[in-house]
């Protein structure tokens, strides 16, 4: 205010361009001045958030892995079958615990670094999941064909792929669970002959909270994240529905 005070009084001007130039730069100094001071608590507490979360994850690394070990450790030990389940139980349990772990840590490593680049043994990645999901639905069959696969990428980001789109599978075929996972010449296909969808269905299947069956839990956000990796990492996602027999979702992976 006082620069403009100084020019309309003291200088006398008339030059309407010269004044409108000086509010610009009023303007602009001011919104700067109040960005920094809005902006600079804002990271503070952004980093705390952080460094938070990093403490928590590392403080429930140790507890998980100590409850495994002594479950794994006593079960030798029992002859009871009843025991023998409710330990299994509980190691199933740990399991979960375990991969909302990762998940967490992939999650804080994806906010710090770029693209996540590592070889790994796609074959070996895919069995683990497809082993970790069978204990969950132990009703469901799964029958894999796995050829040896090495490729670079995102495993953490690959594995939450696998894991989504299996599961889905699985809860869209309440009368014949049946999973058939194959994957050749860098091709993952899995399979499951649930109940379908139309060609209205396919076109809105990655759109946030969409679902097919409003009767299914979850939130229908699965498919939109898959869809989001997946064109983050440059691999090719493919749908294949028929109505009442069920779908194919091809991933495909590049050649290394």
């Amino acid at each position: 205010m006082a620069i403009l005070y100084y020019f309309l009084k003291v200088t006398q001007t008339g030059n309407l361009f010269l004044l409108a130039t000086v509010l610009l730069c009023f303007v602009t100094l001011s919104g700067v001045f109040i960005s920094k001071l809005s902006i600079d608590p804002l990271e503070e507490h952004v980093q705390n958030l952080q460094n938070l979360s990093k403490e928590t994850l590392h403080e429930l690394n140790l507890p998980i892995s100590t409850i495994m070990t002594n479950a794994h450790m006593l079960k030798k030990n029992m002859a009871n079958e009843k025991d023998i389940k409710r330990m299994q139980r509980i190691e199933s349990a740990c399991g979960m615990l375990q991969e909302r772990y990762n998940e967490l840590d992939y999650m804080i490593k994806t906010q710090t670094q770029k693209i996540i680049q590592e070889p790994f043994a796609l074959d070996e990645l895919v069995q683990k999941r497809v082993d970790f999901v069978s204990s969950l639905y132990p009703h469901a069959t799964f029958t894999t064909e796995l050829q040896k696969t090495e490729i670079i990428g995102d495993s953490v980001g690959v594995a939450k792929v696998v894991d989504n789109i299996i599961d889905n599978g699985v809860k869209y075929s309440p009368h014949s669970p049946k999973i058939e996972i194959k994957l050749e010449n860098f091709e993952l296909h899995i399979q499951d002959y649930g109940c379908g969808m139309d060609e209205v269905e396919l076109l809105q299947i990655f759109d946030n909270y969409y679902q097919s069956n409003t009767n299914m839990q979850g939130f229908g956000i699965g498919l939109s994240m898959v869809k989001r990796f997946c064109d983050r990492h440059n691999i090719g996602l493919n749908f294949k529905s028929k109505k009442n027999r069920g779908t194919t979702v091809t991933l495909q992976f590049k050649d290394n």
